[in-house]
């Protein structure tokens, strides 16, 4: 792979209620683990809620591109919506996440959304990474 950015980041504290930043300071965040997972659901965000932030604007750029390249643009109010779920791994020890993707408002008939969606997903480097490790569904509505 011929890298073209790379991005550095560090934890410190107890890992899911410490802190994190970016090498650059443009991202400094307390951690707070959700009373889901036997946390106090304290005022910081978590890792989960990251990882959802970033697949998704990485997901809409992957969709701009792909659509962009089909003559077949989405609109500019299009969304991803990420919901990123946490819990025990069915296939062995340890913990693994859920990832469901979908897209509003893209100003195309659903047939063209969808395959757009789809083709969103083979480039996307978020959906590269999980794939066949993590259950990723993707859909437009």
């Amino acid at each position: 792979m011929d890298v073209l950015y790379t991005a550095h980041a560090s934890a410190t504290g107890g890992g899911r209620d410490g802190r994190s930043r970016t090498d650059d300071g443009k991202i400094h965040v307390s951690l707070s683990v959700p009373k889901a997972m036997g946390g106090d659901d304290g005022p910081g965000t978590n890792p989960e809620q990251l990882f959802a932030t970033g697949y998704a604007a990485c997901f809409l750029g992957a969709l701009r591109l792909v659509s962009k390249e089909a003559g077949t643009p989405v609109g500019p109010d299009t969304q991803v919506h990420a919901s990123v779920g946490f819990g025990k791994n069915t296939r062995g020890e340890g913990f693994n996440l859920d990832v469901a993707l979908k897209v509003t408002d893209t100003g195309l008939d659903q047939a063209t959304a969808q395959s757009l969606v789809e083709r969103a997903h083979q480039v996307c480097p978020y959906s590269n990474a999980t794939r066949g490790g993590v259950d990723v569904r993707v859909s437009a509505e």
